[in-house]
């Protein structure tokens, strides 16, 4: 039986606040119980609801030397979904209204969850032959691995994966901080370590020390080699490349199956979507108070409404669009401009623009059962996975070819008949609207051929099978 620990900062479905709770929620679970015993760490935040917390088991507690002070590390345990999760308990650290603060009280809180990580498998009786990090707020446990826990027997030959699913995002503060946090000495803050651009960095020292890199699609790996991509650490990515792979994330096909999905009016499947899909769209349009037509194109939105995503496109033609015969249904929050930005459209176009300037899970599933098409033209994108979902759902993705998007939605080719949505190259406006208008032309001159689009995309398979599969092998290959 091989032992695999994930460590990570959020897990739905106890906390969530992106993609990254998706991945370390849904993947554990889909190895094969036979032959891995795949177990969850997170930290016991005070959000995380009550339903959850009344379930879960004290195993113990212990005293443990952050470099300059000793803290208390508190230890809790529940099975969920057949997977055993661990809880690290500090209300000091994790009992604020929000998962993430700011530097550099971020920066203690998870070189604290960062090494008592570690500090608990012998408590718990758990030594992982691999322990597979999440994102920058775990990257101090491959460098505590190698530093600190390897002379002792029990932590001997443990490997580590580090796994990027943003790499903009790096965890820095300046280095004399972050040697008096993480109670790491000089040799772990020079360039070809922990050191960037003058500051420490968290996920670069992951990266340096971890045994194995994946992130999450094969075109994103080749993407961070390169400076507009890489985050100023390209150089290393190609310096690793032999240790880098790609996999793509999956969704949670049980969680989204529009056959089954009790927040939607009108079930439907691959079989019968031609008659039942539109259902949802007149029910979506008489919620939102939009034109009820059920012919009318409507295209949606769910995202963080940030320029990473592509809104400043959107924002550039969001007036010539709304010339067209559509309709727009946007979900999120983000940044002020782009909320106040759909604000004024949903007020100047009511009918057809409708912005709901929040995040609510149950629209979410509305939204993908009921649009035609989904719109997400991001600068960059690691994995994404709302094309995931909308192609689930028989909604037909409009992308940019950049990461994620160009792995998971093949462009629709009307002379071969074959494609799963509609995508485009460049960081362009105009070639967006473009795009669009394309995907216009065909759902509203050539509705067999969208059908056809919509009945490839449902068959598409993204669930985690095939993804675990792939850690599986990187895990096989790592224990060897």
């Amino acid at each position: 039986m091989k032992k695999i620990l994930f460590a990570a900062s959020e897990c739905v479905p106890f906390i969530k606040t992106g993609g990254l709770a998706d991945v370390v929620g849904s993947l554990p679970k889909c190895f094969d119980k036979q032959y891995y015993d795949c177990r969850v760490v997170l930290p016991k935040y005070s959000q995380i609801p009550e339903k959850f917390t009344s379930q879960m088991e004290f195993v113990g507690s212990f005293e443990m030397d952050l470099h300059y002070r000793d803290v208390y590390v508190g230890i809790f345990k529940m099975e969920y979904d057949g997977v055993t999760f661990y809880f690290i308990d500090n209300q000091d650290y994790f009992s604020s209204d929000r998962i993430y603060l700011d530097m550099p009280w971020d920066l203690e809180r998870f070189a604290f969850f960062s090494k008592a990580a570690l500090s608990i498998l012998p408590v718990i009786d758990f030594r992982p032959d691999v322990i597979h990090c999440h994102d920058w707020q775990t990257g101090l446990i491959p460098v505590y691995l190698k530093e600190r826990f390897q002379g002792g027997e029990f932590f001997q030959g443990i490997k580590s994966v580090m796994t990027i699913h943003n790499l903009k995002f790096q965890g820095t503060w300046e280095i004399d901080g972050m040697k008096e946090v993480t109670g790491l000495s000089d040799y772990y803050f020079t360039s070809d370590k922990m050191e960037c651009n003058g500051n420490g960095n968290l996920l670069k020292g992951g990266l340096v020390f971890a045994d194995a890199i994946t992130t999450v699609s094969k075109t994103y790996v080749e993407e961070i080699k390169t400076p507009f991509f890489g985050e100023g650490l390209d150089g290393l990515m190609r310096a690793r490349a032999n240790d880098l792979r790609g996999i793509v994330n999956g969704i949670d096909y049980a969680e989204y199956d529009p056959a089954a999905d009790s927040m939607i009016p009108h079930p439907f499947s691959v079989k019968n979507f031609r008659k039942e899909k539109v259902k949802n769209k007149t029910a979506l349009q008489e919620e939102l108070g939009l034109e009820v037509d059920p012919k009318k194109m409507m295209i949606g939105v769910v995202s963080r409404l940030t320029d990473q995503k592509g809104f400043d496109l959107i924002a550039y033609m969001m007036d010539e669009l709304c010339q067209d015969d559509i309709q727009l249904v946007v979900l999120g929050t983000g940044d002020p401009k782009y909320e106040n930005m759909f604000r004024h459209f949903a007020w100047k176009y009511d009918k057809k623009v409708a912005a709901n300037i929040c995040y609510a899970n149950d629209l979410s599933h509305k939204i993908y059962a009921a649009c035609d098409a989904f719109l997400m033209p991001s600068l960059f994108e690691p994995c994404g996975l709302s094309q995931l979902m909308s192609l689930r759902y028989g909604t037909v993705p409009i992308v940019r070819e950049t990461g994620g998007l160009k792995d998971t939605v093949a462009p629709y080719n009307e002379y071969e008949g074959n494609g799963t949505g509609f995508s485009f190259a460049n960081y362009n406006a105009h070639e967006m609207l473009g795009t669009i208008r394309y995907a216009e032309r065909i759902y509203y001159d050539h509705k067999s051929d969208w059908n056809k689009i919509v009945e490839r995309g449902m068959n598409a398979d993204f669930s985690w099978k095939a993804s675990a599969l792939q850690y599986q092998e990187l895990y096989d290959w790592l224990i060897g």
